[in-house]
């Protein structure tokens, strides 16, 4: 048996006011590529589906097209939600849609208990035709809150995400003689974070303990991809790049196969964007020189960093004439690597202006002025004098 593991498509989402949907159009495509080729029996999208609750209508579509895609290969596919996403709206006509085998997880709350019956997350019974066949669990993001709503009995005992999700787990009531996978979007305690992710400061965390029973754990929420613990508590990882942070990530998807029962061999598969993000540093005459930049991708989305010791006026006007999709423009120079602090308790009596001005100039940009801009300053400051005294 054979699954492909995704999760963070963040379809819609905006990286420095850049869209990515067309990046997003073009690396689903690729998924399809590389699910053709690998054959799977099901695939897992674990949560935030959306970057936002409320998803453009473009966003709605891409998701849209890119789940028929899956339906007309008559594939298994199991959907949760994450924190981005809005689970109501994701799981809108979810039980006529599961019909088609795209199966999206049910908002967890005590409504849904009632009309389950007898509990709230069931297990998905997914079968190759070989005779191997695998539970699979899908638990959306879930707060400690919405797990004491679930089962007020226990919430005295639900003081934490790590408490949450036990309690989520043990009302599963999971074989574990079986082979079981489970869905999950939290943040699993030891994973590496980037700084495109939403955190609570660590009050989120869950300890991996809270996942012994399943023979994988297929994660969501974190960007960057790795195992947890063990080799079967893994996050996928964004299909994109979506912060500096991630630049050095190499993008893939999470293949896991069970060739037997409880046996998991996970491997990955690179996926190739349509533009890199990367950034780039040097003056600004060396990045505009053509000698620099010819041949190479231009178009990538740039975070671009200026060793010049003087601002450059309108930089990012002109550096977008070469490198069209410049997402960020800084400055690595003295003025930037030191930070110092003005004294409130500074002798300002007997100083000339232009010497306050100079100390000020030299406190935020951690070098004396030229000779050339204290002159520029005199000058303003005779003008403004002679103003006062007419």
């Amino acid at each position: 048996m054979r699954l492909i593991h995704l999760s963070d498509l963040h379809i819609g989402k905006r990286v420095n006011e850049f869209s990515m949907l067309e990046d997003q159009e073009y690396i689903l495509k690729e998924i399809l590529c590389i699910i053709d080729d690998e054959q799977p029996d099901g695939v897992i999208i674990a949560g935030d589906v959306y970057d936002k609750s409320v998803p453009s209508e473009e966003a709605v579509k891409l998701l849209d097209s890119f789940l028929t895609s899956l339906a007309k290969r008559k594939l298994q596919v199991y959907i949760i939600s994450g924190n981005h996403d809005s689970a109501a709206k994701l799981a809108f006509a979810s039980s006529l849609i599961d019909l088609s085998g795209i199966h999206i997880s049910p908002v967890y709350d005590s409504a849904q208990i009632a009309m389950m019956g007898d509990g709230l997350v069931r297990p998905y019974k997914l079968e190759d035709g070989k005779g191997q066949m695998v539970n699979i669990y899908m638990l959306p993001f879930v707060k400690p809150a919405m797990v004491r709503s679930v089962f007020p009995d226990e919430a005295d005992d639900i003081n934490d995400y790590t408490d949450a999700c036990r309690v989520a787990v043990e009302h599963m009531d999971v074989d574990e003689k079986a082979t079981n996978i489970l869905v999950a979007h939290q943040f699993v305690t030891g994973a590496v974070r980037s700084e495109s992710e939403e955190n609570v400061g660590g009050l989120d965390n869950v300890d991996v303990s809270v996942f012994d029973s399943f023979d994988y754990v297929a994660l969501g929420h974190i960007h960057g991809p790795q195992k947890v613990g063990r080799e079967t508590v893994r996050y996928c990882g964004t299909p994109l790049k979506y912060s500096l942070s991630e630049a050095n990530h190499t993008k893939s998807v999470t293949v896991v196969d069970i060739p037997e029962n409880k046996k998991i061999e996970i491997r990955t598969v690179p996926l190739v964007p349509m533009h890199e993000l990367r950034e780039v540093k040097g003056t600004f005459d060396e990045l505009m020189d053509r000698r620099n930049y010819e041949g190479t991708a231009v178009d990538d989305y740039l975070y671009v960093v200026l060793t010049d010791e003087d601002d450059v006026p309108d930089a990012l006007g002109k550096l977008r004439t070469v490198y069209p999709n410049v997402m960020k423009l800084g400055y690595d120079n003295t003025r930037t690597r030191v930070t110092q602090t003005i004294d409130d308790g500074a002798v300002l009596e007997g100083k000339k202006p232009i010497d306050l001005f100079g100390e000020l100039y030299e406190k935020q940009n951690n070098q004396e002025m030229s000779d050339e801009q204290r002159s520029f300053v005199q000058d303003i400051i005779d003008s403004v004098w002679k103003e006062e005294r007419l």
